[in-house]
């Protein structure tokens, strides 16, 4: 398969107020402005995207969201569209984040609502798959990945799939001192292309797709990582939060 350009995702996540924010989305321009090797998305909360999205309009570094709801407007008290992170800037979002699904408890269909959306509103999606440590222990890997995959980008054109980027986060290797082995990663990464493939995507719409890697992706193991065939880019999470070392593990994707 012929080397995919790289795709480096940083999710701020719930941290980071307004000034460590415009701080770091400063700090990763003066970092990153000689690189045009990889795109680079920065997805921070809600608050500070506008503030964010100045700063970084006249760069190479893209605006993300890091969730928003399906409907376009109405009375959905709390929630945002995706008309409005469009007046922020932002042309990127995370659908489906392990948080999303365990913690908050979005389902494979609202997350199938969510990617049909966004993708209808011309935005890219990064869309989110992984496996829990017990899924994981009683061998579900694969159904579980490959499923949500599928429920995933139902009813989503092969036009359509060259904006989605697949997300692979372990759920057992973050923020529990469990580390993915790149075989580890390669085989998911291997299974999720072959079910596009093989069940969503003929021709070339199924290898152009790229597949980020997302389980604590941190400098000492980007390198590794990123060699393994079917790793195209990383979906960062606290490691994002600091401007040395996101930078290096967008350098680590240097061909």
């Amino acid at each position: 398969m012929d080397q995919l350009r790289p795709f480096i995702g940083g999710n701020w996540k719930m941290n980071l107020h307004l000034d460590q924010a415009r701080d770091l989305a400063r700090a990763l321009i003066e970092n990153l402005q000689q690189l045009h090797h990889a795109d680079v998305v920065i997805c921070p909360a809600f608050p500070y995207l506008a503030q964010v999205g100045v700063i970084i309009a006249e760069s190479t570094i893209r605006l993300g969201a890091q969730d928003f709801y399906h409907q376009s407007n109405g009375a959905f008290t709390g929630e945002v569209s995706l008309s409005m992170l469009a007046d922020v800037g932002a042309d990127v979002v995370l659908v489906g984040h392990s948080e999303r699904r365990h913690v908050l408890g979005e389902s494979d269909a609202t997350v199938n609502e969510k990617v049909l959306a966004a993708l209808d509103a011309d935005f890219d999606v990064i869309l989110c798959v992984g496996e829990t440590g017990e899924q994981r222990a009683q061998n579900h890997t694969e159904k579980i990945i490959c499923g949500q995959l599928l429920r995933g980008l139902a009813n989503v054109s092969p036009e359509q799939l060259s904006h989605v980027t697949i997300a692979y986060e372990p759920v057992w290797a973050i923020g529990t001192g469990n580390t993915a082995t790149p075989n580890d990663a390669q085989n998911a990464h291997q299974l999720l292309r072959h079910t596009l493939k093989d069940q969503i995507a003929q021709g070339n719409a199924a290898p152009a797709v790229r597949i980020q890697y997302g389980g604590s992706v941190k400098p000492d193991n980007a390198v590794e990582l990123i060699a393994c065939e079917d790793v195209d880019g990383f979906l960062v999470g606290g490691a994002s939060l600091n401007v040395d070392d996101f930078s290096q593990i967008v350098k680590a994707t240097v061909s």
